[in-house]
């Protein structure tokens, strides 16, 4: 069976052997449970038979039914009649879409082991091609190597050949023409023997003799100037016999090339590293490299981090142990039975951030929304962060969906809300490697406007107490040498500003203060004149409550001047209520539900509670209260 059909989608393998053993099932008996293909392919058996599958060597899937539950002869499952409902009695809906899901979660499951089937498949073949290619590669070289060899001795052959003949040819020449002179030496002398005349033989014979005696002299050669032998050397071989010997080996591989890194590869203490591999090349396994990368690492390598090394056969591995938020620098080799390849250009890749940590002193609320500040917690730069929010519910518990607010570059957030609900909130910080844990859940709650005082904004003789929402002004006088200003606290009002959202539209809180201090409350802009009282500029509002020896006092201060009003009964707990759309601050002596006054100017920008104290006291903000009806009428 081909791989390609495991992974189809139809799980035609599974179905034909359920069919066989159902098609007794007529239409009216609804089967308890099916699985649909992820393709668009038929549906599968009953579950009663899909309950353990196997690969067997013949590579065909089969699912076997479990040894306690066998089918009975006439085809039914066990404890079923035909006219039973198509669901038990007690099961719910909820727990099939489980069931379903869970099948379905299954044949993906065989889907995804088809898949990596036949990627064995194709890289089994692909190997063994290249082993086949690099053979007849070496069996073309040694037939060439040895056509070579046969040439180069036969060329030699002839050479020697052809030097042999010629010199015998040239000895029988010097023999012939040895033997010629020698026959005309003879026939000169038998002529001057046969001759009459004795003076001629006498002036003849002497100069015959002469050059009888130097031919004489000459000693001809009798040898032969060449070997009839051929010269039989041995053949040198040697390169044909290293070329078969190296048949079987095939060359070292190449260097790798690692990937970059993947988006959510990832965790907080992994990494999943991938790289690639020239196509020709054959490996037994790889070995991966890794190292942290510090940011105070010296040039030297004298204090290098530690490297460590991990040994795989495949071209990914999970690397784990390693700390949060980390850049690692990592390289790998591959190696075969001829070598190690040079080592991959090295990649740098980075583990998940460790989750933020968000600042609940400095979040802050209203009806209609929520600021979340937090810190990242990591050293190395965060990408962005996800902001996750889900409605509580009454038992404390999340109910409905956890919706998230994605790629958010700064710590903090504004979010929208709904009016009158609790929210759990917390953030991941997310780079290349992936999102962080979540952090620690906060719960925000839009009944009404929620802040905390801003410390570093006090003047040094107030105390902010632990939870942010009281301040004290102690009996102690301190000199101006012992107090520490900066640029940002009041040096001459003894105030404080609160964390007001910066959201347009209606905040209401609440100050409780003591008969016998005098305190200054209202509004004021984050760049008020810090050496100024409240009230006083045209950057404040405030209502402001003096004690005099016959009466209490009360001013509503703006730019140094207030209206002639007079308060006859002294609250306690007095309501302030911003409306940035009206245009109105107003406040409210809340035992008595009595409206006191109410400024109209039109903000520039957002403004921030202000309180001060002219007098030792304590002075304490209420908030996240549901804004009475009467405020904003």
């Amino acid at each position: 069976m081909d791989l390609y059909e495991i992974r189809g989608g139809r799980l035609d393998v599974i179905t034909e052997e359920a069919e066989h053993q159902d098609l007794s099932r007529e239409s009216n008996t609804m089967e308890p449970y099916k699985v649909a293909s992820a393709r668009g392919g038929r549906a599968t058996r009953d579950i009663s038979t899909l309950q353990r599958f196997s690969v067997g060597t013949n590579e065909s899937l089969r699912f076997e039914p479990c040894e306690d539950s066998p089918p009975s002869p006439t085809g039914a499952e066990d404890g079923l009649d035909d006219d039973d409902d198509v669901f038990r009695e007690g099961e719910t809906e909820s727990e099939i879409v489980m069931t379903r899901n869970h099948l379905q979660g299954k044949v993906a499951e065989m889907e995804n082991f088809a898949g990596h089937l036949e990627e064995i498949f194709l890289t089994v073949e692909e190997n063994f091609g290249r082993r086949e290619q690099h053979l007849e590669q070496h069996y073309n070289d040694v037939l060439q190597t040895l056509s070579q060899r046969y040439d180069e001795r036969a060329a030699g052959l002839e050479e020697e050949k052809k030097s042999k003949l010629e010199a015998l040819y040239r000895q029988l020449l010097a023999c012939g023409q040895a033997l010629d002179a020698s026959k005309e030496l003879i026939e000169t002398a038998q002529e001057i023997y046969r001759s009459r005349d004795k003076r001629l033989f006498l002036k003849t014979v002497m100069p015959a003799i002469k050059r009888i005696e130097e031919f004489a002299k000459e000693e001809p050669d009798l040898k032969l100037s060449t070997h009839l032998e051929l010269n039989t050397p041995l053949a040198d071989l040697s390169d044909v016999k290293t070329m078969m010997d190296s048949i079987n080996v095939v060359p070292a591989p190449s260097a790798p090339v690692i990937n970059p890194q993947m988006p959510n590869s990832a965790t907080q203490t992994s990494l999943r590293v991938c790289w690639s591999l020239f196509s020709d090349d054959t490996v037994e396994y790889y070995e991966l490299y890794y190292r942290p990368v510090l940011e105070d690492m010296p040039a030297d390598s004298t204090c290098a981090p530690h490297e460590s090394k991990v040994k795989v056969k495949e071209t990914h591995c999970t690397v784990t142990d390693l700390l949060p938020n980390a850049q690692y620098e990592l390289w790998v080799t591959a190696t075969n039975t001829t070598g190690i390849s040079p080592a991959s250009e090295k990649a740098l890749y980075m583990t998940v951030p460790s989750p933020p940590v968000i600042k609940q002193r400095e979040c802050t609320s209203c009806p209609e929304a929520a600021l979340i500040r937090w810190e990242s917690g990591n050293t190395n730069p965060v990408d962005s962060y996800n902001v996750e929010l889900s409605e509580m519910g009454t038992d404390g518990t999340e109910s409905g969906v956890t919706e998230s607010i994605v790629a958010v570059p700064t710590c903090q957030c504004l979010i929208q809300l709904q009016t009158g609900q609790r929210y759990l909130i917390s953030v991941r910080a997310v780079n290349i490697g992936g999102p962080s844990d979540r952090s620690d859940v906060i719960i925000v709650s839009t009944t009404g406007t929620f802040f905390h005082l801003l410390e570093e904004t006090a003047h040094p003789c107030l105390s902010i107490s632990e939870d942010g929402f009281t301040m004290f002004y102690g009996d102690e006088e301190l000199s101006i040498s012992a107090m520490a200003f900066d640029d940002n606290t009041f040096t001459r009002c003894v105030a404080v500003l609160g964390d007001l959202i910066p959201v347009r539209g209606r905040h209401y809180w609440e100050v409780e203060v003591d008969d016998g201090t005098e305190f200054r409350i209202g509004v004021a802009y984050m760049d008020t004149e810090r050496s100024s009282y409240l009230g006083a500029n045209n950057t404040s509002w405030c209502m402001r409550h003096i004690l005099t020896p016959t009466r209490h006092k009360y001013e509503f201060l703006h730019n140094g001047w207030s209206p002639d009003l007079r308060i006859t009964v002294n609250p306690v707990r007095i309501g302030v209520a911003l409306d940035y759309e009206r245009g109105t601050l107003s406040f409210f002596n809340v035992d008595l539900e009595q409206h006191l006054h109410t400024f109209h100017c039109h903000f520039q920008s957002y403004v921030h509670p202000c309180f001060g104290l002219d007098n030792p006291g304590a002075l304490t903000v209420h908030n996240s209260i549901e804004a009475p009806e009467y405020t904003f009428t």
